[in-house]
């Protein structure tokens, strides 16, 4: 998964099939062999150089591979092998896969956000719990109060701030919103701006970015929802008691 989350990155952007042709290398366009392609250990084998022309190969690649396997263990140690699992394990990709676009890119396929969330509208009706409740099923009107509050939330921010605020995040919110009900739209934005405002602070302190610098948000939006997901409901209890003490 984590090879496949590579092509993903590199084509969804300049608008190239995910699924033919085959991998090839981006510097000389040889196909990759089978057994070039296995994650982690090729790049090591190969001592992160191509076969073919010798060209470094990108430690994107193998850092995707390690980030999203290290992702799996997570939402296994969460959830088990319980059915929603596999669904969880097919939305961290997905959050994995935005966060590197938008950080090249800056832009959020529609491609992701449009099938994960009418996905995740099904699976909250189905069989989807939440992760912010033990043992609570997200169910169908939770899922859709998810979108709405995702997307009206950050439609009222792009209003508000003039474009400040691209239809991508608007529509991954409403991916967010399906899967992660109402609640974890409100963590995912309450982290992802944490998170961004201290690496922007990094960034004009150490880095001389002005404070009109563009920053996609779309990275910390992912690694927000995927905090909420694997670690949401033991940090609001945990914010929860604290605020009693």
């Amino acid at each position: 998964m984590g090879s496949f989350l590579n092509v993903c990155i590199y084509r969804l952007p300049r608008g190239e099939s995910i699924i033919w042709p085959s991998s090839k290398c981006p510097k000389c366009s040889n196909p990759i062999k089978p057994w070039d392609n296995i994650p982690l250990l090729s790049y090591l084998m190969l001592r992160g150089k191509c076969r073919a022309c010798g060209e470094p190969i990108s430690p994107r690649y193998p850092a995707v591979e390690a980030a999203n396997g290290l992702i799996y263990v997570l939402v296994y140690y969460k959830f088990g092998l319980a059915g929603e699992s596999f669904f969880y394990f097919a939305f961290a990709s997905a959050l994995l896969v935005i966060a590197l676009i938008d950080f090249e890119h800056q832009i959020i396929p529609d491609e992701i956000t449009l099938p994960g969330t009418a996905l995740g509208l099904l699976a909250g009706w189905l069989f989807l719990p939440d992760p912010f409740l033990r043992a609570s099923a997200l169910g169908y009107k939770s899922s859709v109060i998810g979108v709405i509050v995702g997307f009206g939330l950050y439609y009222l921010v792009a209003v508000a701030s003039r474009g400040g605020m691209g239809g991508g995040d608007i529509k991954m919110m409403a991916m967010v919103g399906a899967i992660l009900g109402w609640k974890g739209v409100l963590f995912t934005t309450f982290t992802g701006s944490l998170v961004g405002s201290v690496i922007g602070i990094y960034l004009m302190i150490f880095k001389g970015r002005g404070r009109k610098s563009k920053i996609p948000f779309g990275p910390f939006l992912a690694l927000g929802a995927a905090i909420g997901l694997i670690f949401g409901q033991e940090i609001l209890s945990w914010y929860l008691g604290y605020g009693r003490d």
